[in-house]
């Protein structure tokens, strides 16, 4: 007992000391482009990455339409609801992302130009045409997985947050923990994420990978020969 309530402080005291992820203008020559700065949208302060380089995600995609057709978006240019475009909190603008819908196979890509979806559990709202692409614009959601496929100029800025390993994902929870355990053995930092999917709960199994993409990467390639389904994941 006195030796798991120690684990549980010591996990609490590593939480509370974490410094929250910036953006260095150091080695960006000249001004930091507008759409690189961090924001902050409902109390929370996201930060665009550096690079979309090796960014996968897998998560719950939206798409967002004629209320917004015409408007300008976050990179300044004017909302087409029939072109194959994509908002997303982090990813730099210009970005290009194989979106797949896990739902039924289908695939599209878009270009990242626009910021959000600001709803808990999504990680990309497509425009219309994207999502009609996928047959998902009746349903209105879709579980997807994003890769980013091409990045933009503004790769210079460095990335301060942290990257986790997605190794495995569970229905149930008991499972998750089964895996966590058997990771402690090698890895000293492995996480359970809930996230919800059609009013059900699933648990997300991840290990703190660095705050390097190249040694994310690494790491990656460890874990990939035990889990090949693993990815990277920036936070």
């Amino acid at each position: 007992m006195r030796y798991l309530l120690a684990v549980i402080l010591f996990v609490s005291f590593l939480a509370s000391c974490a410094p929250p992820p910036q953006v260095s203008k150091k080695t960006y020559p000249g001004k930091v482009p507008p759409t690189q700065k961090p924001y902050r949208i409902g109390g929370k302060v996201y930060y665009p990455l550096p690079s979309a380089q090796g960014y996968v995600e897998v998560g719950i995609a939206s798409w967002y339409g004629p209320g917004f057709h015409g408007k300008k978006t976050a990179s300044g240019e004017r909302y087409n609801m029939y072109a194959y475009t994509a908002a997303h909190k982090v990813l730099p603008m210009g970005t290009k992302v194989l979106v797949t819908n896990l739902e039924n196979g289908r695939q599209v890509i878009v270009r990242i130009n626009d910021r959000g979806p600001f709803v808990k559990g999504r990680i990309i709202d497509l425009s219309y045409a994207a999502a009609r692409a996928l047959g998902m614009h009746r349903k209105g959601t879709a579980l997807v997985r994003i890769q980013a496929l091409g990045e933009s100029p503004q790769t210079h800025l460095v990335f301060k947050g942290r990257y986790y390993i997605q190794v495995g994902s569970f229905a149930n929870y008991a499972n998750a923990v089964k895996l966590k355990e058997k990771l402690k053995k090698k890895f000293p930092i492995i996480r359970i994420e809930p996230f919800s999917k059609n009013g059900k709960t699933f648990y997300r199994v991840q290990v703190l990978a660095a705050q390097d993409l190249q040694k994310a990467r690494m790491l990656l390639s460890r874990l990939e020969q035990e889990f090949p389904q693993a990815f990277i994941v920036a936070r």
